[in-house]
């Protein structure tokens, strides 16, 4: 074993890519003005060079070949199964970054996820070369996936998009957030709605996949019908392949807290929020993206599925969370951010579970009124952050 094998990783992933490799192209984020994200706050954005960038690839090979041999060695021919991992994770001397590349072997999804925030901000001929550098050496890589921004991705022309798709990219997350102008300059997002739309559509042009993520919640209780409709509107201008769900949170180390704390900006309570889904499922037209809600922050996870076709049946879940009484509301949302409930169907399957998270929202209304199970529910899902 060498422990010496060590390469850098960054701090985020999404969370569809939890069993990807993740491997470091550029360090932290280049805008890092947002008011509502929590990640890179106080750290500088850095290039890393593609000497760098190769080398840590290479490691990363050198880890994957490692593990194989001692799979062999433990006698289950190259397979990393249950028993290898198990041998890697009781081991102290293993690095984080050996442990990393021994789930990813050991899931087999064959996906790779590049950090931070915004490798397109790399020289084409930059993120090229690294790219096929990566391929050649991970030929059982089957998807490659970064962040990046709208502004980034805009000045890029379709055909440098081409060639970075060709080099073996596959898939780009953008942070749309909101589509509505006002809203993008209150957040300092340091971008319009134009550019989302002519990012989005080249991306789309240059035959990338494209995720783009939408923040419900954004608005507040100004501007949240804004936000809907007119996050709707871009998004029916690009037709990304997936529109992934984010709702809000405001965690007391965000920028946007201060404003919150200040009377500028009122959050959107959870019922509030639903209705904001509503209307943003509503408007989207004329597209064939799959949405999403696969992240615990969201409310009501079973808003997924595929557009057109989907549409009403993810209304119907929202209304179906609408018509609860308040008291199954509140049970549902305890339950839904403590991780017990993944669907408001779940309150009738298990009574059990039903009658505890009912005495522990009396419990603590007893203890604290009703602000104090709001203040409950913030508290577990701001842990997610």
């Amino acid at each position: 074993m060498n422990d010496k094998l060590i390469f850098e990783q960054g701090p985020i992933r999404p969370p569809n890519e939890a069993q990807s490799l993740l491997l470091r192209f550029t360090r932290n984020c280049p805008w890092n003005q947002c008011l509502f994200c929590p990640v890179y706050k106080g750290k500088k954005f850095s290039l890393r060079t593609v000497d760098e960038i190769k080398e840590d690839i290479q490691t990363a090979r050198d880890i994957a070949n490692e593990i194989k041999a001692l799979s062999w060695r433990l006698g289950f021919s190259g397979e990393v199964n249950d028993q290898v991992i198990s041998h890697i994770f009781n081991q102290p001397d293993y690095s984080d970054q050996y442990r990393s590349v021994a789930l990813w072997m050991y899931y087999g999804t064959g996906a790779c996820f590049l950090q931070d925030a915004d490798n397109l901000i790399m020289k084409t001929d930059d993120l090229v070369e690294a790219l096929k550098f990566l391929r050649e050496k991970f030929p059982e890589i089957t998807r490659v996936t970064t962040y990046s921004r709208s502004r980034t991705v805009a000045r890029k022309s379709v055909e440098s998009l081409k060639r970075i798709k060709e080099a073996g990219l596959d898939r780009i997350h953008i942070g749309l957030e909101t589509g509505y102008d006002p809203l993008l300059k209150f957040m300092k997002k340091g971008v319009t709605a134009a550019q989302h739309i002519e990012a989005g559509r080249k991306v789309i042009e240059a035959g990338l996949e494209l995720s783009e993520y939408v923040m419900p919640g954004l608005g507040g209780q100004e501007w949240w019908r804004e936000h809907a409709i007119e996050t709707a509107k871009v998004l029916n201008q690009i037709n990304p392949h997936f529109i992934r769900l984010r709702s809000l949170r405001v965690p007391p180390r965000v920028p946007l807290y201060e404003k919150l704390k200040s009377g500028e900006f009122t959050m959107q309570t959870d019922d509030m929020l639903a209705e904001e889904i509503k209307l943003f499922i509503e408007n989207l037209e004329g597209i064939t993206s799959y949405v999403t809600s696969d992240h615990i922050m969201n409310l009501l996870e079973e808003v997924t599925g595929k557009l057109p076709e989907d549409k009403e049946k993810m209304l119907d879940v929202i209304r179906r969370y609408q018509e609860l009484p308040e008291e199954d509301r509140l049970i549902y949302r305890v339950g839904r951010r403590g991780g017990a409930y993944r669907s408001t169907e779940d309150l009738k399957r298990d009574p059990v579970t039903y009658q505890k998270i009912k005495n522990l929202v009396q419990e603590i209304q007893s203890e604290k009124g009703p602000e104090g199970v709001d203040q409950f529910i913030t508290e577990l899902v701001d842990r997610y952050i």
